[in-house]
């Protein structure tokens, strides 16, 4: 009798899965994009299931790819969560045109507003606190909206925080008066102390939305550097650069191990911190970047053949 919770133990001892990692992997979300969903013949395959999926938004992405990608993965029993980037959007009859083609295609409840990555609006609205002003979204179960860990020199061009922190009171705020579930999704970092610090003062400024901390997947160390630049990621941009001053690792792919596991180790110790859930960019390939989610979470993935 005994024999068995033995084989158990010794089972989950070699299995390689950290389970303060695998807590804190649980109910991760993923980012993909009309163009790299293509290429993946079955999600269902990578993902477990009923995994939060975003769809970016690119700008001069054709909005029947968006929808039609949606679609796709909603029959698949996926989350969607399409990306709405104020900038590209026109006027509030396109918004409306949008949501309503998501809502009755593809069953949207749930949407992740931000300004967009364009300079210039290309219409009426401007930041993501308009579109949450619009009431647009005022049937949808959850919104989320973006967060930066290492400050953001679009909003805060003298290097501060002030305006996002603004924009991050003025958003408590209408979370505090919505029935949708909020959250913060934030750009990819590379270095755990900085977010850890980051998220403190967030909760110590009454801020109570949850975050949903960015982690960039494997890639190769090229690609992450070029991504992290166009990205404007700030401090830990130093994480990469002094790994790729290291010959032994050029050449290696970058995996999320350490600053996952740090942080999974810090939430474990301080439950009440911010960070709640991972999402993943997944910059070196969607199956990549699943693979890893899954080996690291101990998740099986059902045999679907």
């Amino acid at each position: 009798m005994a024999l068995l919770p033995f084989l158990k133990r010794k089972e989950t001892e070699t299995s390689g899965v950290n389970p303060v990692v695998a807590a804190f992997l649980h109910d991760y979300s993923i980012e993909v994009m009309p163009r790299t969903a293509e290429k993946v013949e079955n999600f269902r395959d990578l993902l477990p299931a009923g995994t939060r999926v975003y769809i970016a938004h690119i700008d001069g992405t054709p909005i029947d790819d968006m929808v039609g990608t949606a679609k796709r993965l909603a029959l698949d029993g996926f989350q969607v969560m399409p990306h709405f980037p104020a900038r590209i959007i026109k006027d509030r009859a396109t918004l409306a045109d949008w949501i309503a083609r998501y809502q009755g295609e593809a069953g949207v409840d749930q949407a992740l507003l931000l300004a967009g990555g364009v300079a210039e609006p290309q219409g009426d609205f401007h930041s993501s606190m308009q579109l949450m002003e619009s009431g647009c979204f005022s049937d949808f179960k959850r919104l989320h909206v973006a967060g930066h860990p290492e400050g953001n020199r679009d909003i805060d061009p003298d290097g501060s925080d002030a305006n996002v922190m603004d924009a991050l009171r003025w958003k408590q705020r209408f979370s505090d008066t919505t029935d949708a579930e909020m959250a913060l999704t934030t750009q990819f970092a590379f270095e755990a102390d900085p977010i850890i610090a980051w998220a403190d003062a967030l909760r110590d400024a009454g801020i109570t939305i949850p975050i949903h901390i960015g982690i960039a997947g494997p890639a190769k160390l090229q690609t992450l550097i070029k991504f992290a630049m166009a990205c404007g990621v700030g401090p830990s941009l130093r994480v990469l650069q002094k790994r790729a001053m290291d010959v032994t690792k050029l050449l290696l792919p970058y995996e999320p191990t350490e600053v996952v596991t740090a942080l999974a180790t810090h939430k474990a110790a301080n439950p009440d911190c911010l960070i709640t859930r991972v999402h993943f960019f997944p910059l070196g390939g969607i199956k990549t970047n699943a693979a890893w989610a899954t080996d690291h979470s101990g998740a099986q993935m059902k045999d679907r053949t």
